[in-house]
């Protein structure tokens, strides 16, 4: 059963006067790109970005995705379901599912709780845990990694720990060649994929220059990124005040650079890069306080920012054009926000509820 939800800002208009409506042609809309993203009972929703319609779906072999993650080549979604056993893969030109894989067998569960694919889409870069039945017990085994062969569908290699030391969380990023692999820690330590073996090792727990202090990664968004860059916002303690200096940073891998630039104190804002990259949009969320910020990504500074009426639980995406911002998770509904005014516009409303990601691809 679907419920239509009537957004506050909608109910106004009951209360205004008519006048001469917006026409058609005058619709602001997102751009001519398709929304992707999880729903129940099990299927990836397809939308039309210029409609605003469901167009179709994918249906899921595995379940209901929990996350949905985009490969470099924006051709594929690589899928975890929501048991964390099941990793499903979706070939998107055609919207069917090509693959799927599991580690559990017998009396042993293995849950995934991090992976990151091959650029070539080779292989997987996989953080498992696996829980073993007993007789009178359950053993959980250590986190570990392992690189899984796509085509074999088999486990390649256990990978050693950077230094040894387990984690429960695995931050991974490959070079655009596939060549190199990112592990984010205190510091970035950079593994070849051949053999392995760290073959560099870049020091973010050192200052990026004299009196300040080390740079750590916030909130990042790379859909809309140059490869082997990140741009988003970062913090850095102040050594001398001793608190958090939140900044808009551009990360260079390849020449293992930082471009910081301090906007104020460290917020929990959230960050998503507009197509173009010289937009950025982000949200802070609190109790009782909502806001929309934007930052300048030319001039590295905070644009604006402006409460609205926002959710207990919700994600920003910004359209293909740049030009809208979607509201979306948790329920059934993706609020429409003009992005060069922050003012709600309209809400498109779903039959069931999502899950996992919202991607936005352009000419899809």
């Amino acid at each position: 059963m679907s419920m239509k939800i009537i957004h506050p800002a909608c109910a106004l208009l009951f209360l205004l006067p008519f006048g001469p409506a917006r026409g058609a042609q005058d619709k602001l809309i997102g751009g001519n790109g398709t929304l992707y993203l999880g729903g129940r009972p099990g299927h990836i929703v397809i939308i039309d970005e210029a409609t605003e319609k469901v167009v179709g779906q994918i249906q899921m072999k595995t379940g209901t995705p929990a996350d949905i993650e985009l490969s470099q080549d924006k051709k594929r979604f690589y899928c975890l379901d929501m048991s964390f056993e099941n990793v499903e893969i979706v070939d998107i030109a055609s919207r069917q599912s090509i693959d799927t894989f599991k580690l559990s067998e017998g009396n042993k569960k293995a849950r995934i709780f991090g992976f990151e694919a091959d650029p070539l889409n080779r292989f997987m870069i996989i953080m498992t845990k696996t829980a073993t039945k007993q007789p009178d017990r359950w053993e959980i085994s250590a986190p570990t990694l392992q690189q899984y062969d796509l085509k074999e569908h088999k486990v390649m290699r256990t990978i050693p720990w950077p230094k040894g030391e387990e984690r429960e969380f695995a931050n991974m990023h490959f070079s655009p060649d596939g060549k190199l692999l990112y592990f984010f820690g205190d510091d970035i330590l950079v593994y070849d994929t051949v053999d392995f073996k760290q073959v560099d090792k870049w020091e973010l727990s050192k200052p990026i220059e004299d009196g300040f202090g080390r740079i750590d990664f916030n909130a990042l968004d790379d859909n809309n990124e140059e490869l082997g860059f990140f741009t988003g916002l970062f913090t850095v303690q102040d050594a001398v005040q001793n608190r958090k200096i939140m900044g808009i940073a551009r990360v260079n891998f390849e020449k293992k650079s930082v471009d910081f630039h301090a906007i104020g104190p460290d917020n929990r804002v959230s960050f998503s890069l507009a197509p173009g990259r010289k937009m950025g949009y982000g949200l802070h969320s609190e109790i009782g306080k909502y806001e929309f910020w934007s930052f300048d990504l030319v001039n590295n500074k905070l644009d604006r920012k402006a409460e609205f009426q926002g959710r207990p639980r919700m994600a920003l995406k910004t359209s293909s054009n740049g030009k809208v911002l979607y509201i979306w998770e948790a329920g059934n509904t993706i609020d429409l926000y003009e992005a060069s005014t922050f003012k709600y516009m309209r809400t498109i409303t779903l039959d069931a509820d999502m899950t996992g990601s919202l991607h936005v691809l352009p000419g899809h």
